[in-house]
């Protein structure tokens, strides 16, 4: 079976480069003509079922790719976005200049140092863990996850579970990472990271 990885459409936030965390920021212009490509782009890889973040700017996504194909999005509260506290709606180099030693030592230990409010990599591990449980136990054939890109990046090395190939994992806004899974014995393996194809001339 396989596993369409999908990161939400383009927000005005990732064009500022402000961190969104579990601000539930909608889908701009772009993003929702993203969402469209992907649902067209998806009709191609016909899915049985579609699980999405509950956070708008991925359930937007989910809900234009589940439409045309008779789904209905089913919200799973793990897999919303990393929680970044008060760090959200704020730039990397405004962090820096406010909280350098902190914003320093959350990059040198993600796992165990939370920004202020926020959650530390290690929970965030956590949720990718319940979230696969969960859609594991539900495929009955080719499944659609949409979600956000730094958890994403972590559900994703879940799957692959130090594979080489899990390694600096990122995903675009709207790309599609498709990964065969295999029931029998529950091993995941990458087949195309952040194909956009559908994306041309958008």
């Amino acid at each position: 079976m396989k596993l369409y990885i999908i990161r939400h459409g383009q927000t005005d936030w990732n064009v500022a480069g402000k961190i969104q965390g579990r601000r539930d920021i909608p889908l701009n212009a772009q993003g929702r003509l993203q969402a469209q490509a992907l649902a067209a782009g998806m009709a191609k890889r016909p899915v049985t079922a579609v699980f999405s973040s509950p956070q708008r700017r991925a359930l937007e996504t989910a809900q234009a790719i589940a439409k045309p194909l008779n789904l209905t999005v089913r919200q799973l509260p793990q897999l919303v976005e990393i929680s970044y506290g008060a760090w959200e709606g704020k730039t990397a180099r405004e962090i820096l200049a406010a909280d350098h030693e902190l914003y320093e030592a959350w990059w040198k230990h993600p796992a165990t140092v939370a920004p202020p409010g926020g959650e530390t990599l290690g929970q965030v591990d956590g949720r990718c863990i319940q979230a696969w449980e969960h859609i594991r136990t539900c495929m009955t054939g080719d499944t659609a996850v949409v979600s956000h890109g730094s958890t994403l990046a972590h559900f994703i090395v879940h799957l692959l579970k130090g594979q080489p190939e899990a390694r600096e994992i990122i995903v675009g806004n709207a790309s599609i990472t498709t990964i065969e899974y295999v029931p029998e014995d529950g091993t995941c393996r990458l087949v195309e990271l952040n194909d956009s194809r559908h994306l041309e001339g958008r």
